[in-house]
């Protein structure tokens, strides 16, 4: 089936070159080690739920600014819990509490991070603002700081995604053994990066994840951030070249050799946002237990909430009790 990427039993063995940098583990070493996760702040809040427990919670990211979140949790626990961390796609918040009750509902610890400087395209907002500034930019966060991959933000957002980890760890009633990221597009590429950065996590659940082999991405997609990506080429004409060596330190393509945990990873043929080849030049890369559920007439939604269901039965199997 070819849509107007490569046909699917293509995909499923497309393994391009992608640059990665030589210096790319000690980058992201010296990073991690210059801001360590520490344990985080927790202010319960009232609910119209009895059987729901919710904090708003204060966490260390990068270079030690603060990063929101909300944590929920069974009030009924007799054992530390399985928590599911997750990320957020380009532009939502953290949101409201409420809106997202289906983990918490089958007994999960449920942890939502919200992402810096974000929370204003869509969804119910953020609360995290990017304390950071960078040269000039597109719009949105794709081109932010994009000079280097020192300044970029992404260096910075991925860095609250393995701290977020690390600081989940040591919240009280949580299992330090059974930390599982997950997200979808944006928050996909964050579980994926997170998983490789932080050696806590036992789990992955990444969907249509962004931020993959964006080299081949800018070319394809005709939705989305890699838009953005593709006006400040048009405009920066001769820095090419040292866009895409920025991006080479942030492309989940060069994580995903590095995830040691087992992962469900889905994959829409229609998704014009990230472009099927690119998610497949990452996920082809894991060499860690995988399933991955391809979704053929979807675009970026991907397989939605129905998608969800594989997700928990594949857990179930692997993390509860």
């Amino acid at each position: 089936m070819n849509f107007f990427d490569l046909p699917a039993d293509e995909l499923r063995t497309y393994a391009p070159a992608v640059e990665e940098p030589i210096d790319f583990d000690g980058f992201w070493r010296e990073t991690l080690a210059s801001s360590p996760p520490a344990a985080p702040e927790l202010r319960r809040v009232p609910t119209h739920f009895p059987d729901i427990d919710v904090f708003d919670v204060t966490f260390a990211g990068y270079g030690g600014d603060p990063i929101s979140g909300w944590l929920l949790v069974p009030t009924r626990r007799d054992s530390p819990l399985t928590a599911i961390v997750e990320f957020k796609g380009y532009g939502e918040g953290r949101g409201l509490p409420h809106e997202r009750l289906h983990w918490v509902a089958a007994g999960y610890a449920h942890f939502i991070m919200d992402s810096r400087g974000q929370g204003s395209m869509w969804g119910s907002g953020g609360a995290t603002a990017d304390p950071h500034g960078s040269g000039p930019a597109s719009s949105g966060m794709l081109t932010r700081g994009i000079e280097s991959p020192q300044g970029y933000y992404y260096r910075r957002l991925i860095t609250d995604a393995a701290n977020a980890v690390g600081s989940v760890a040591l919240i009280d009633g949580v299992d330090a053994d059974r930390i599982v990221t997950a997200g979808s597009s944006q928050g996909g590429a964050l579980a994926i990066a997170a998983a490789a950065l932080a050696p806590r996590v036992t789990a992955v659940l990444a969907d249509v994840p962004f931020l993959a082999h964006p080299a081949r991405a800018v070319g394809l997609a005709t939705a989305g951030p890699y838009l953005e990506l593709g006006r400040y080429l048009a405009v920066h004409r001769d820095s090419a070249a040292s866009v895409f060596s920025t991006l080479s330190y942030v492309d989940i393509a060069n994580f995903a050799p590095r995830v040691q945990a087992p992962g469900i990873y889905s994959v829409a043929l229609q998704d014009h946002t990230c472009p099927p080849s690119t998610v497949y030049a990452a996920l082809n890369r894991v060499t860690s237990p995988k399933e991955i559920v391809e979704y053929a007439y979807n675009d970026h939604e991907g397989g939605g909430t129905a998608h969800w269901l594989k997700q928990i039965d594949w857990l179930s199997r692997r993390t509860r009790d």
